[in-house]
């Protein structure tokens, strides 16, 4: 097989790594709602969902890199799926039981599993071809990604937040059981399929780049570009899980759509579609204009959006709440390109640090949950409302810091 060849089978092969892990994801913005009404909780309890979750990615990424440096690229990934299979095969005991911390230690290990795959899978995208196309193949990437946070929430709606308010807990609780029990064969099978395919190694794509290395630096904490874009990493993974985190209960809020959450989640869907056509559009666009432009637009795009849905009402607010997802769109590629530009011999770990930030995803929604049991779901908006100032700061200024 030609080297062409390869690099574009291991990049449909690390699409469908990006599909899989996205949809365990987004799953949990189901589980959100689910376990809300399950306990009978308030939004921070049920925030833990993503805390947990996403804290993971702040323990585990360097774990993670350390693993794909022993063991390879290949057999990291087929660790990870294994992982993801374990923790979703632990919601079946978990569902038995009826206990938040067993919940909660399932999606640990399987956000473990999702950790190892995004430290591998990230900046092999990167490098799979010419460095000035790179957030034009992550914009690629993440535009399947987006097709499974599509699916994922009319799945979870259908299967299990489906006539969830009329049945008894033990009825709620097994909801879960054949959803996850099926995602962990289809997670298995995939490792087994990885297993077997030979993908081009990791030190032979990263011979084929182009990047100056500075004698100067000795670690990566001398790139304050990196160090910021980690910033921004994780004020966008933290906006867009807090957003789509409480779609769901905000579509349910009298004054905004008044929705049932099994009707809520078929909207929470078209949040993710709009993510997914603005990451084809930004595949396309990024190959004839500057990233940090469009990160800067689509920024201010966001602010705007979440300016409306806080003071707005009705159908109005909760349509711009939806279009942030189209907003969203282009940040991960954007943010993460910019960020390890010109790190050289130091991406590797600067990808690791990239990955770590996605703990923005179980920090920010936590004190969204906080303010919005004080002060209103709609008011904790606000916290979104900084993230995305801080992201529009990286794109105008951030990025060029010590170059």
């Amino acid at each position: 097989m030609s080297s062409t060849n390869k690099t574009r089978t291991a990049f449909i092969f690390l699409v469908v790594l990006f599909f899989m892990w996205a949809f365990l994801t987004a799953m949990n913005d189901i589980l959100i709602p689910f376990v809300k009404e399950l306990f009978n909780f308030g939004y921070t309890e049920a925030a833990l969902v993503q805390f947990c979750f996403f804290g993971a990615f702040a323990l585990m990424a360097i774990p993670a890199a350390k693993v794909l440096e022993r063991v390879g690229y290949k057999r990291g990934i087929v660790i990870g799926l294994g992982l993801m299979g374990v923790g979703a095969l632990l919601f079946y005991p978990a569902s038995i039981a009826v206990y938040y911390p067993l919940f909660l230690g399932a999606l640990f290990v399987l956000a473990t599993g999702v950790t190892v795959l995004q430290v591998a899978a990230n900046p092999y995208v990167a490098v799979l071809g010419p460095p000035e196309t790179a957030a034009s193949r992550l914009n690629l990437a993440q535009g399947f990604n987006s097709v499974a946070k599509i699916i994922a929430p009319l799945f979870g709606s259908a299967l299990i937040l489906s006539g969830i308010d009329n049945l008894s807990q033990e009825q709620q609780a097994e909801a879960v059981q054949a959803p996850y029990i099926g995602l962990a064969i289809a997670l298995f099978i995939l490792a087994g399929v990885f297993s077997f395919l030979h993908l081009p190694d990791m030190k032979d794509l990263d011979s084929m780049q182009e990047v100056e290395e500075s004698s100067t630096k000795t670690s990566i904490w001398q790139f304050p570009h990196l160090l910021l874009g980690a910033v921004a990493i994780f004020m966008y993974v933290g906006a867009e899980v807090s957003v789509a985190s409480f779609m769901v209960s905000f579509l349910g809020e009298d004054h905004i759509a008044g929705l049932k959450p099994e009707d809520a989640g078929w909207y929470l869907s078209l949040f993710w579609a709009g993510l997914m056509v603005g990451r084809f559009l930004g595949a396309a666009i990024l190959q004839k204009i500057k990233s940090q432009f469009l990160l800067a637009l689509m920024s201010i795009l966001a602010m705007l959006s979440i300016v409306v849905g806080i003071s707005t009402s009705g159908w109005l607010a909760a349509w711009a709440m939806i279009f942030v997802g189209f907003c969203n769109a282009i940040f991960w590629s954007n943010i993460f390109t910019l960020s390890i530009d010109g790190l050289g011999k130091f991406t590797s770990q600067g990808s690791g640090l990239l990955v770590t930030a996605i703990v923005g995803g179980a920090i920010v929604p936590l004190i969204q949950g906080v303010l919005a049991d004080r002060m209103g779901l709609q008011a904790s908006y606000a916290v979104v409302l900084i993230c995305y100032a801080y992201i529009l700061f990286y794109a105008v200024k951030g990025y060029k810091v010590g170059k």
